[in-house]
């Protein structure tokens, strides 16, 4: 079943080389689209900026015609002007009635194009087109279409002109002997008017130059206003509503409030609006009656509506952006052409992808079904090659794991198997009767269930740290005291071995290092260290145990915050090509499980487990044949154990008592 799941493959769609070849694919089509949008914006800005600047040169030559016409009667004599404007913009230009009689026309063919079925627009001084008039009053807004160079009757003659002109001269001259400046200007009618620089009106009014003159108007304008004035009082009548006074400024009032209609741009208002009183149905009707009667007023001073025509000397208007067939065509090939070539690579880059990804799968299934993985072939040094390299090495390491479970389970049955086949032949041999159970020979039985119980109380211990159950349960301990208490229990021993055992006190200068630690398990784990010590030291040796802190001389400092112990030994030594190895279970140097020296080889793996469990690390150095210094580096921050004890996990306390000696 296994062997088919493995040779059974997925399908392309779930597969990495069949995501990688739909997003490669996804990609290219993005950015084809991408490519092509970008090339029809930048065109079609292109064009759009063209478009823009023939509608600037429409709009001078609308603007410059639709002065024309707010300033003559008649569209006669408008033959030069359009000369002129043909000649500067290098367009046609035609002019003609609203039933398309010419008016006037400055193509030099003898017979010209026709004119295209639509006019560009609509030259009407009383109805000004306000997406091409530049000159349409910003203050009158929508409902203002009137251009302000159409003033009829307003105009004034060349005296009153001067009279203004002199009284606006003197104004000015005035504002600026008192520190602001102003300028004269004229408007369409010939009234002048006093602008002022930065357009301040307040710096005006506290200045004694007055502008009486300017704000009154003159006959003329008093006449036009009436007839002005007259025409729209005779459309509000004739919607049952009362009549209006004009003012200058074109607002009417009702004796106390003043409303302002769309003004002409020939007129500045005299003073702002007094807040009205009227509603706003009335103020609607009169401004619209306002505006009428000004038409009307106008329409006999200013030319009658014409159409206008601007187009290319050929007679055709400016193309528009237009993608054929067959630029849809090239574009739609390229796009293929850019998407084949995209999934051709991909093909190519994702076999190569794929191809160790499914030796890994097969190594990784392999392993699973217990067979024998051959390594991952690592050919390139990417990603891909440190994944291979990476497995080789897990692969390497569960191998090694699996042969130390091997011999865990050998060396567990022999350590076993000893004591019990002892046990069992003394009893067997009492049981014959070939044995008399005297007092030696209870303590034979004795000596070997101890031993049982050793080995069972360390693999217990070690399967406690394993599971996260190893609990601790730490107070304030002085190391010294835990030194003294684990060389006065192994001194016994130590004398028979002929080792001379001592425990170094601390500097004379320096404090003895206190550390939060549980006490019972850290003479547990030096104990072991001794014992191993004593073990494997000849006699005339000598074992040393000591203990410094960060407080001592520069030559044994430890990291700060830190307690540091050592056993040292001047036995046997250990060879280099072993020393990585003594922390591992069931790890002796003698291969053959000579029980000559003791030890079941789980004491030293008790040690860095219980350390580790102080969140603190062990380490041995030594040279072969002149001794081995092991040490152990332990937090003294409460913090540090806490932090070791949760990472530990939930378990039991640990209420067995600890193995006085280990067997190393």
């Amino acid at each position: 079943m296994r062997r088919e799941q493995r040779r059974t493959r997925l399908p392309l769609r779930k597969s990495l080389f069949g995501r990688l070849l739909a997003a490669s694919a996804l990609v290219a089509a993005c950015s084809v689209a991408a490519t092509a949008w970008l090339a029809v914006q930048t065109t079609s800005g292109a064009i759009k900026q063209e478009q823009g600047q023939n509608l600037t040169a429409d709009a001078r030559i609308y603007n410059t015609l639709l002065g024309y016409a707010a300033g003559h009667p008649t569209w006669d004599g408008v033959d030069s002007t359009v000369r002129d404007l043909a000649r500067q913009s290098g367009r046609r230009i035609t002019l003609t009635t609203q039933q398309r009689h010419p008016l006037a026309d400055s193509a030099s063919l003898p017979s010209p194009p026709a004119l295209p079925p639509q006019a560009s627009a609509i030259v009407d001084p009383l109805s000004v087109d306000t997406a091409l008039s530049r000159t349409t009053d910003r203050a009158g807004g929508a409902a203002d279409r009137v251009d302000p160079r159409a003033v009829g009757p307003f105009r004034l003659p060349a005296a009153e002109r001067a009279t203004l002109q002199r009284a606006a001269e003197r104004s000015a001259a005035c504002l600026s002997r008192v520190g602001i400046a102003a300028d004269v200007v004229r408007g369409p009618s010939g009234r002048p008017r006093v602008e002022i620089v930065g357009n301040d009106p307040d710096r005006v009014q506290n200045t004694r130059c007055t502008t009486d003159e300017l704000d009154s108007p003159t006959a003329t304008e008093e006449k036009a206003l009436d007839a002005l004035n007259q025409l729209a009082d005779a459309c509000l009548k004739r919607q049952g509503r009362p009549g209006v006074q004009l003012n200058l400024d074109l607002s009417w009032g009702d004796g106390s409030v003043t409303k302002p209609a769309a003004q002409p741009a020939t007129v500045i208002p005299l003073a702002s609006p007094a807040p009205s009183t009227r509603t706003g149905e009335d103020d609607r009707a009169t401004a619209s009656c306002v505006d009428t009667a000004r038409r009307e007023q106008l329409s006999s001073y200013v030319a009658s509506p014409a159409l206008l025509f601007i187009s290319e000397e050929g007679g055709t208007t400016v193309p528009g952006f237009d993608l054929s067939p067959s630029n849809t065509a090239k574009i739609a090939g390229a796009a293929a052409l850019v998407l084949a070539l995209t999934v051709g690579a991909t093909v190519l880059a994702g076999s190569r992808l794929v191809r160790p990804l499914h030796a890994l799968t097969g190594a990784a299934q392999r392993m699973r079904d217990g067979e024998d993985s051959a390594p991952v072939l690592v050919s390139d040094d990417n990603e891909i090659g440190r994944l291979a390299a990476a497995f080789n090495d897990m692969a390497d390491h569960r191998a090694r794991l699996e042969a130390q479970r091997k011999d865990m389970v050998s060396d567990v049955a022999h350590e076993l198997r000893t004591p019990l086949s002892n046990i069992r032949g003394w009893l067997e041999a009492a049981q014959d009767g070939l044995a008399k159970p005297d007092p030696a020979f209870i303590a034979s039985l004795h000596t070997e269930a101890v031993q049982l119980q050793h080995i069972i109380d360390d693999l217990q211990d070690l399967a406690a740290a394993d599971a996260g159950a190893l609990r601790l349960h730490p107070e304030p301990v002085r190391i010294e005291d835990v030194l003294a208490q684990v060389a006065a229990a192994h001194q016994a021993r130590a004398e028979t071995a002929g080792v001379a055992l001592s425990a170094l006190p601390a500097a004379a200068d320096a404090p003895s290092p206190v550390l939060w630690a549980d006490p019972v398990r850290l003479r547990q784990a030096i104990g072991n260290l001794v014992s191993n010590a004593v073990r494997h030291t000849p006699s005339g040796g000598r074992v040393t145990v000591r203990a410094y802190g960060a407080e001592t001389s520069a030559d044994e400092a430890a990291a700060d915050g830190e307690v540091v112990v050592e056993v040292a030994d001047t036995g046997s030594g250990i060879s280099a090509e072993h020393l990585p190895h003594v922390f591992d279970r069931f790890w002796r140097a003698e291969k053959s499980r000579s029980r000559r020296t003791g030890g079941s080889g789980l004491g030293l793996a008790i040690v860095r487990k219980l350390v580790e469990a102080h969140g603190g690390s062990v380490g041995a150095v030594s040279v072969e044949g002149q001794g081995s210094v092991f040490t152990l580096r332990l937090p003294m921050d409460a913090g540090d154990t806490a932090s070791a004890l949760d990472a530990g996990g939930p378990g039991a306390p640990d209420d067995g008592a600890p193995n006085g000696a280990d067997q190393a």
